[in-house]
């Protein structure tokens, strides 16, 4: 987390992307059977929520 806390917000807005893309990639592979780590969709996800947070965060702190 604060290896995060010290990224720029499009920084941020890039990791998101990246692994939205990384999310897909596994979606699609999990419907054809091919998915190796199931695990990860629960780290992606807890990913996600931490970039969300911090840009949230930052938002608050750029307009308070």
């Amino acid at each position: 987390m604060a290896e995060l806390r010290g990224k720029s917000a499009a920084e941020l807005n890039k990791m998101l992307i990246e692994l939205h893309r990384e999310h897909l990639n596994l979606r699609v592979q999990r419907a054809t059977g091919q998915l190796a780590q199931p695990a990860r969709f629960r780290a992606l996800r807890r990913d996600v929520a931490r970039i969300k947070t911090l840009m949230q965060e930052q938002a608050s702190q750029a307009s308070a």
